[in-house]
């Protein structure tokens, strides 16, 4: 009876202890990172008789949490791709707003500068019609600064939501450091904190979302948590923070370190594969260093053709004189690291110097410099858009950009970022202020022969550049003679220059006169024709007297437009890549970003699936099902209350006993 009161007994505390499990599995039903408990059961050694082995009643061995290391792992690895993806997407969100396809755009604004010339250029002397042009201009300047300032204002919020977060990752790591050495300690007792464990997975799950994670457990419980590609930031109770510190090039830029007992060691993007801070790692350095070249790009490549031009031209000055420049921009920035060669008064000891030679042939691109190894006083230079490596000295021109060395060349170790246009958009400015300056007037003034028979007029007559000098080469006389027996369509002529001397070459439909550098001709000026000349027919070209009265230049900006001036290219072979118009650029630059908007949208679709599929697998076998669980608790309460008619059958069979003892 003895055995029976002890079956009864213990089959009532297992079952109780079932029932207390089931009940904390259905109030933690909606617990994030709960996992559901069980209890597991075993049977006690029987005890020997001379009739056999009789059953002693059950045993709860423990309490254990239902758990899938590789599904824990997958979900988080999942959800660090995720965040990393949508992070992503919502940067590159606001970037996309600074593109405009509508009116508000650049390159409407562009489209509006040109077009404002052609009131100048059919009243060239107008008042009103100048005005509307120095207000397009401003407008235009305007825009790329103020698309240059947010690009500014979405770095500086890339740093604060990084040092945001930096913060949040090492609140965690402290949390799963804690959480390990309370988990090692119970430990001791032979059984699982399961609610511990629990803890801690969800802390290593949130910090998921920050950074990527790998985990490796230890054989005292406690849990090792690395980032970036094996780097240590939790082991045991002991946990290593992270820190934004300025980038050593640009201080307005940041850089993610870890922190180590010898100092803080950068951890770079490339090796951080997940995450919202690899995100933002890889937009500051890629997606928002891009656009910031494009638009300082088209800003440099516009002020320097339109400044250009003016140069060329005339304007109503009193005395006339060439055009001042319409645009400022900054100059480009040569960046030291901050780890260069410096002075007792911390200014740097060496130094590199940029100078724009010709902002048609800027490249949308930031640029590292460093010695060469294998050339002691050489310098190699690497384009960071394609990798294209460059050999430089001191004085070499490469991408429209000269490099100059001051005060001394760069040790063999120092290292500079060279930003050739990165910050040219966010300082553009209209440097014009005076409706005179405005160069409408071409510097020479062409007329044809009253007694030409042919059809030919003058369309349009500029300069194109320094090569022309009116006061020694006008008054000039363009000759037209015989067609050209090389090439039916065409017709000889003979360009005779105020210094006796002449040029001769042929011409056809559409094709200028004076500026014709492949036939060795380039007399710095542009002639237009409409029509067709005959043998014999002429036109005089003469320094311009009056500049109210000449739209020659006026007309050389409202052929810009068209003109490709923008990210022209030397090929190594010596040839020059076409580049783009104004237009066509900006719409490149915003295809570029639509691009990247677009295939961020898809990824994280993508990853955003995966992880919830992943955690879905995770929760089927972790997760607490109510079903399951309302099932188990009928189970164990039956399981109790036969528990307890055994108990009870067992004290009455006692009691009896008890009664036939004392008769």
């Amino acid at each position: 009876m003895s055995s029976l009161l002890s079956i009864g007994k213990t089959a009532m505390f297992a079952n109780m202890a079932a029932l207390q499990t089931v009940g904390q599995n259905i109030a933690n039903a909606n617990t994030p990172g709960y996992s559901r408990q069980q209890v597991i059961l075993t049977t006690p050694p029987g005890q020997y008789t001379g009739a056999g082995f009789f059953g002693r009643g059950v045993s709860v061995e423990t309490v254990s949490r239902v758990h899938d290391a590789f599904l824990t792992s997958e979900s988080m690895s999942a959800k660090a791709t995720a965040s990393m993806d949508s992070t992503r997407v919502d940067q590159m969100t606001a970037l996309q707003k600074l593109f405009p396809t509508d009116e508000s755009g650049l390159g409407a604004a562009a489209s509006t500068f040109f077009n404002s010339m052609i009131d100048v250029s059919n009243n060239p002397s107008d008042p009103s019609a100048r005005q509307v042009v120095l207000s397009s201009a401003n407008d235009l300047a305007t825009r790329f600064a103020s698309a240059g300032q947010q690009l500014q204002d979405l770095q500086s919020g890339v740093v604060t939501t990084m040092k945001t977060s930096v913060d949040t990752v090492n609140q965690l790591a402290d949390q799963i450091a804690k959480a390990n050495d309370a988990i090692s300690r119970a430990n001791g007792s032979g059984q699982q904190p399961n609610d511990l464990l629990d803890q801690r997975e969800q802390l290593v799950s949130q910090l998921s979302q920050y950074v990527q994670v790998t985990t490796l457990p230890a054989d005292d419980g406690s849990l090792g948590v690395f980032i970036g590609g094996g780097q240590r930031l939790v082991l045991g109770n002991q946990a290593q923070h992270l820190s934004v510190t300025p980038d050593p090039y640009d201080s307005s830029r940041a850089q993610l370190n870890i922190v180590e007992a010898s100092g803080s060691r950068k951890l770079d993007e490339s090796v951080m594969t997940g995450g919202s801070i690899t995100a933002l790692l890889m937009y500051q350095n890629g997606d928002l260093q891009d656009a910031r070249n494009m638009l300082g790009q088209m800003a440099t490549a516009v002020a320097g053709a339109v400044n250009k031009q003016q140069s060329l031209g005339v304007d109503l000055s009193s005395p006339a004189g060439s055009g001042a420049p319409m645009f400022s921009v900054p100059a480009p920035n040569a960046l030291p690291a901050s780890t260069n060669a410096r002075n007792p008064d911390g200014s740097f000891v060496n130094g590199v110097q940029l100078t724009i030679t010709d902002p048609s042939k800027l490249q949308a691109s930031s640029y590292r410099l460093a010695g060469d190894p294998a050339n002691p006083g050489s310098y190699l230079m690497t384009r960071l858009t394609d990798g294209q490596v460059t050999s430089v000295t001191d004085g070499s021109i490469v991408d429209g950009f000269q490099i100059n060395f001051s005060p001394s060349a760069p040790g063999p170790t120092e290292t500079y970022l060279l930003e050739p246009v990165a910050s040219a958009a966010s300082g553009m400015k209209l440097a014009l202020n005076n409706i005179n300056g405005i160069a409408a007037s071409s510097p020479i003034t062409g007329s044809t022969n009253v007694a030409n028979t042919g059809t030919a007029t003058i369309d349009s007559l500029y300069a194109v550049n320094s090569n022309l000098n009116p006061s020694t080469q006008a008054p000039m006389t363009v000759t037209f003679g015989p067609p050209d027996p090389s090439n039916s369509a065409a017709v000889t002529y003979t360009i005779a220059l105020a210094d006796g001397s002449s040029v001769s070459g042929s011409w056809q439909a559409g094709q200028p006169i004076g500026n014709q550098p492949a036939a060795g001709i380039d007399l710095g000026f542009e002639l237009s024709l409409s029509g067709v000349p005959k043998d014999g027919d002429s036109i005089s070209i003469t320094a311009t007297q009056f500049p109210a009265n000449n739209n020659g230049n006026a007309k050389a900006f409202l052929n810009l437009q068209t003109s490709k001036f923008v990210g022209q290219e030397t090929m190594p072979d010596g040839t020059t890549r076409p580049g783009q118009t104004i237009n066509d650029a900006y719409a490149s630059a915003m295809s570029d970003i639509g691009a990247r908007v677009q295939g961020a949208n898809y990824l994280s679709g993508v990853s955003t699936s995966a992880a919830q599929d992943a955690e879905t697998a995770r929760t089927s076998q972790a997760g607490v099902n109510l079903d399951e669980e309302a099932a188990r608790m009928m189970q164990f309460q039956q399981a109790y209350q036969a528990a307890a008619r055994v108990l009870q059958t067992a004290q009455t069979l006692f009691n009896e006993t008890l009664q036939l003892a004392g008769q």
